[in-house]
């Protein structure tokens, strides 16, 4: 059974603040902890309870397990958690791509004050507004491309049965105690703040509103008790959170001192009881965290926290944002290390996007909706746009002008025009078909050597979460493509005849060749796109899906291949003139301009 221990408000403060100044130190002696408290079997900290192996027994088998963070549902989704999970999108794809069995989750957080609030002004039940929100996700997800392989939602059964078990076993080691706290609220962050950090009129600094006093009777998780544990960590393991300037973050808060936090509510009502007292139900991220968890428990199984951690656990990738980073990056591992379960490899915080250079965010009500997003330019477009244009890990700002000139200079020219203009010709000169393999085309030619440089500098680039180098780096084929087209005027050596048409139609199918390594390449990031190249190349839908990074090795393409009527793959976008109801400046949609239909066809004949 935890300590009891009663607090004046002054005692209550130091656990948010555990400073050395005279006044702290007074009121931290005071305390009177049981001596097996601050106990640890450091070993207990790594375990897991299964570790899978393959049938050889020798190498390890383990799933690639990624994470988004599980949505809070009190509002709509908006473009700042579309970005996380575009991204980890693209991840999930590239390591199905290397042939690694991944676990995708993604899913929404659904309990708390917040969300009983919500509800209530929406007229509803905090069930029934939680169905709707949760619903609005896993539609957006589905617009946006999102190929996940776990929703979980934390209102679930198995979740709830996990959870209560979790708490039961921190609580078993001595790490959960009862006391009187009373301290400044944030409602949007659900958590007590100390006074130090917060802006004018007791504002907090990330979602600019007042705090609240509030004074209430919660259960606390002993964080203090693992400050040198998760110091070692830190040390011992440098790649466990990042970018590192975010490691830098995380090491400072710890050696500031770490306080224990409170892990239950007594006015909360909507969330999940507290085992051992139903007056209480758990904090929200103490039950959200644990999500990661549950979502790796099979429907068809009983739900118990030893053989959800089996099916997957360790995660690989935890994916979130930079304001989420102390509940995942120190938080998160000491509640692990308590109940004895393995820590996931590695915390990726990335940075902000930011709309009037502000961060976007439903509390504060300057959000980019990603449903009108989609609907006028496309999932590519948002995907390529995102992924490309803010270097991961960093904060990105957009503006539509931006988005528009970047989308149609790398996605409309860059690379389709090259495939529509190249198979334009193939049909005129070659009848739609292959003249020769391209491993013979490409024979004593430096440019099969350049694009396997960049396909394995893109590799890197993915490896090492860099999305928008490598999205650069598969750009470039194109713009070497382009250049080789230019150099090597094919459209001027088929109107020669003899040897000269002869070699035209080997640089069609070198620069063919060099598409079929860019559909695979850039398919993490823009599916959609990739398929319709991969299409127009002549293959199958079955062909595409089962595509490798291996695929991307040059001399897929052979001789006799029939490749697809030449059609442009990715319309440009253009601005519409004039003005909406209001005044506003009517969406920006994407359109293939006839026009520029015309200007191909043209172009093409005159080839």
């Amino acid at each position: 059974m935890a300590a009891r221990i009663n607090y004046s408000i002054q005692n209550s403060l130091w656990l948010l603040n555990p400073l050395h100044s005279k006044a702290t130190t007074h009121f931290r002696n005071r305390l009177k902890f049981r001596q097996n408290l601050f106990s640890l079997s450091k070993g207990a900290v790594f375990c897991s309870y299964a570790t899978n192996t393959d049938k050889s027994g020798t190498e390890p088998a383990d799933p690639f397990v990624l994470t988004t963070p599980l949505y809070y549902v009190n509002a709509p989704p908006h473009m700042g958690s579309a970005y996380t999970t575009i991204a980890a999108d693209a991840i999930a794809r590239f390591q199905r791509l290397l042939g690694k069995k991944v676990i995708f989750i993604t899913g929404t957080d659904e309990h708390g004050e917040k969300i009983a609030a919500a509800a209530a002004d929406g007229g509803s039940s905090p069930s029934e507004h939680c169905d709707v929100v949760s619903q609005a996700y896993k539609t957006l997800w589905k617009d946006l491309d999102i190929a996940y392989d776990k929703f979980i939602r934390t209102t679930e059964p198995k979740h709830e049965a996990i959870v209560k078990e979790f708490y039961s076993s921190v609580l078993a080691n001595g790490d959960i105690y009862k006391a009187d706290y009373e301290g400044l609220y944030c409602v949007n962050c659900e958590e007590y703040k100390d006074e130090k950090e917060l802006l004018e009129n007791q504002c907090c600094p990330i979602h600019l509103k007042p705090c609240v006093a509030r004074k209430e009777d919660n259960y606390f998780f002993a964080l203090s008790k693992y400050q040198k544990l998760l110091e070692d960590t830190l040390t011992e393991n440098p790649d466990f959170v990042q970018p590192s300037f975010r490691l830098n973050e995380v090491q400072g808060w710890i050696k500031s001192g770490l306080r224990d936090f409170s892990i239950s509510r007594a006015s909360v009502d909507w969330g999940i009881p507290v085992p051992n007292d139903n007056k209480q139900t758990i904090y929200v991220w103490f039950d959200a965290l644990l999500g990661y968890i549950s979502a790796l428990s099979e429907d068809r199984d009983q739900p118990s926290l030893r053989t959800a951690v089996s099916s997957g656990w360790p995660a690989s990738l935890h994916l979130i944002g930079k304001d989420i980073l102390r509940f995942h990056a120190v938080y998160w591992p000491a509640m692990l290390m308590s109940a004895g379960i393995g820590l996931p490899k590695k915390v990726f915080g990335h940075g902000f996007l930011t709309k009037d250079g502000m961060k976007m965010g439903k509390s504060l009500g300057n959000t980019l909706e990603p449903n009108e997003l989609v609907h006028n330019f496309g999932s590519d477009a948002v995907r390529y746009f995102f992924l490309k244009e803010v270097e991961f890990g960093n904060d990105g700002d957009y503006s539509e002008d931006r988005f528009i000139k970047i989308v149609n200079a790398h996605l409309a020219n860059t690379i389709g025009n090259l495939l529509n203009r190249t198979l334009g010709l193939l049909k005129k000169n070659c009848q739609s078909t292959l003249v020769v393999d391209s491993a013979v085309a490409a024979e004593g030619t430096a440019f099969k050597d350049t694009v396997e440089k960049l396909v394995e500098t893109a590799r890197g680039h993915y490896e090492n979460l860099s999305l928008s180098s490598a999205c650069e780096a598969v750009l470039d084929i194109s713009n070497a493509g382009n250049s080789y087209m230019d150099e090597h005027v094919p459209w001027s050596r088929f109107k020669q005849g003899g040897a000269a048409s002869e070699a035209a139609a080997k640089d069609l199918v070198i620069i063919l060749e060099a598409m079929r390594i860019i559909a695979v390449a850039l398919s993490p990031v823009t599916p959609n796109l990739c398929w319709r190249i991969y299409e127009q190349l002549g293959y199958s839908n079955e062909q595409f899906s089962n595509a490798a990074w291996s695929d991307t090795k040059w001399g897929g393409l052979k001789g006799g291949q029939v490749m697809a009527q030449p059609k442009p793959v990715f319309g440009r976008i253009e601005l519409k003139t004039g003005t909406e109801d209001g005044g506003e400046p009517a969406a920006a949609k994407q359109v293939a301009k006839k026009k520029e239909k015309k200007a191909k066809a043209q172009a093409v004949a005159e080839a």
